[in-house]
């Protein structure tokens, strides 16, 4: 965490500069706004006294979660995080900026308490509870940071968060006080339990077959302002109610519910007020938004981004890196800019970095750029040579199939990138696929030569670098294409065991020209962040990296 871009993998992006956004205008298309990150947010801010007391909010969601432990390989998904942020603790709250705070709901502190060795000490609310009334304790934390720490490779784990460098977690002054104390240090120690990595109850990561399966079909234990009341995968409907034993402000909202959706159908959806809320994926959406009287098109730069992920794995057509380098120099993305974005953004650009958004601190270019000629010539050296149009080598074709969940921009970027491949003589091949158990089936297995998705991120930059782009056989974690390099590898650990911050956006940038140079991924642009959502719906909308108030969502009175 369905439609790219809400078939969500997590990469985890940094705070951004300050930036406005212009409103619609009144020549009946919507004013460009702009893809930069920055500290603005769009969700109808309403203050509590004046959300009014009950109703159900609905949102669409494309597919069933395929394992709702957010932390497994096949829960690694944005929609199944979004379903469940109303429900699971996490350390940090978050600004539009990324700034971040103590979520006091659950933990009344968490403070770096040492350097020689690096400790954080987490002090957890006395008032939390689990769903059945136990209390959260640090036997949770401890549990969780040992399935996370890759010791046992039957944890089926999306990212190690950090945990693989800590040695221990203790007891501190009593069962609500947890002390980690780390072998290696840890840039991003906030965003261990914070963002898009949920606290689960040690119920469900003791052991592998618990944290792989025993919440493959439901959502067992939760604590937070909602609960799920009832899931129905035949009708293809989440219904999340208050939950009873809930400590903090009383939710304004009775219900959220979430309907399984193709990605095509959300704004007629929105139109025909069957949901309340809906990314919007094109200038098309956009006016439809605009023209519909009861909604309204909200719009803060999206910390989203879409790319292309190749399959390097040993026997696939990708496993020649200097093909693949070759072909990232032959896709026209400022082209793919221009045709997704026109109209949606001032200036439609390419994002240049795997790491940092465009206006995150720490961005900038360090892509190799678009020269087809030189993708040409490369591909003659390494043997790929043309024959009646083809490119051969050793008798294969240099064939593509390129896997994506089908959805009409995805479709058009890779009929883009289908025309920029057959100049130079290769083939690609686009092959559709539905929402469910889309990762599960076809991404996770490498089961694509090529393959398109969006990441999304929140205020911690680094700890996902090792996730997707660290080369670990045997504890591949998010890293599909099986790509990478010891040389990588050892930059990626030096990054994120930096403290220094400005040392570290250094390293993070050396590491991201890495990962271009050995052509694991292509990014394409960023989120511009439109969503229509109906006006009466308050606190709810475009977040930038602001992470959501659950409590305070509802409808105006």
């Amino acid at each position: 965490m369905r439609q790219p871009p809400n078939v969500i993998r997590y990469a985890v992006l940094a705070a951004a500069a300050v930036l406005t956004l212009a409103a619609c205008s009144s020549s009946g298309n919507p004013a460009p706004g702009t893809a930069t990150l920055g500290t603005t947010s769009d969700i109808n801010p309403v203050p509590r006294e004046q959300v009014r007391d009950g109703g159900n909010l609905r949102l669409a969601t494309t597919a069933f979660p395929a394992n709702w432990n957010t932390l497994s390989n096949d829960g690694n998904d944005g929609e199944i995080a979004e379903i469940e942020w109303p429900m699971m603790p996490r350390a940090f709250a978050t600004d539009a900026a990324g700034n971040s705070t103590v979520d006091h709901d659950y933990f009344t502190d968490v403070q770096l308490t040492g350097t020689e060795p690096q400790q954080v000490t987490y002090t957890i609310n006395p008032k939390a509870v689990w769903g059945d009334g136990s209390p959260i304790t640090w036997e949770d934390i401890q549990s969780e940071a040992h399935a996370l720490s890759g010791a046992d490779k039957r944890f089926l784990i999306a990212n190690n968060n950090g945990f693989d460098r800590v040695a221990k977690v203790e007891r501190g002054v009593d069962d609500r006080q947890a002390v980690l104390t780390f072998a290696k240090p840890f840039a991003d120690w906030r965003g261990q339990l914070s963002g898009n990595a949920m606290l689960y109850p040690k119920s469900v990561t003791a052991d592998p077959d618990s944290f792989n399966k025993s919440l493959a079909d439901h959502l067992t234990l939760s604590a937070g302002p909602f609960v799920v009341q009832s899931t129905d995968r035949t009708q293809g409907r989440i219904v999340l109610a208050r939950n009873p034993k809930w400590w903090g402000a009383t939710p304004k909202l009775d219900t959220i519910t979430y309907s399984v959706l193709d990605r095509a159908a959300w704004v007629d959806a929105l139109r025909n007020n069957e949901i309340d809320a809906a990314m919007l994926s094109s200038l098309g959406d956009a006016k439809q938004i605009q023209a519909t009287s009861d909604v309204a098109l909200r719009r803060a730069p999206g910390n989203r981004w879409r790319h292309i992920t190749f399959n390097g794995a040993p026997g696939a057509i990708l496993s020649d890196e200097k093909a693949r380098v070759a072909i990232t120099k032959a896709i026209d993305r400022q082209s793919i800019a221009d045709v997704t974005q026109n109209g949606l953004v001032d200036k439609p650009v390419p994002l240049n970095n795997h790491v940092y958004l465009r206006g995150q601190t720490g961005y900038q270019d360090n892509s190799l750029g678009y020269d087809p000629d030189a993708a040409a010539r490369e591909l003659d050296a390494d043997g790929w040579t043309l024959q009646n149009g083809v490119r051969m080598k050793d008798g294969r074709k240099l064939e593509i199939r390129d896997v994506m969940y089908n959805d009409p921009v995805w479709v058009t970027i890779a009929k883009i990138i289908q025309q920029n491949l057959a100049k130079i003589g290769v083939t690609l091949t686009i092959d559709l696929k539905p929402g469910q158990n889309y990762f599960t089936d076809f991404i996770i297995p490498g089961d694509f030569d090529t393959t398109q998705f969006s990441f999304q991120g929140d205020a911690f930059p680094l700890q996902s670098l090792n996730q997707i782009w660290g080369l670990h056989p045997d504890d591949e974690q998010s890293n599909f294409g099986r790509i990478g390099s010891p040389d990588l590898n050892d930059l990626i650990e030096r990054t994120v065991s930096e403290l220094d911050p400005k040392r570290a956006i250094e390293l993070a940038n050396q590491v991201d020209r890495k990962i271009f140079e050995e052509g694991h991924s292509l990014p394409l642009t960023q989120s511009e962040g439109n969503w229509g959502v109906r006006k009466t719906v308050a606190n709810y909308g475009s977040p930038g990296l602001a992470s959501y108030d659950y409590t305070a969502i509802g409808f105006v009175q």
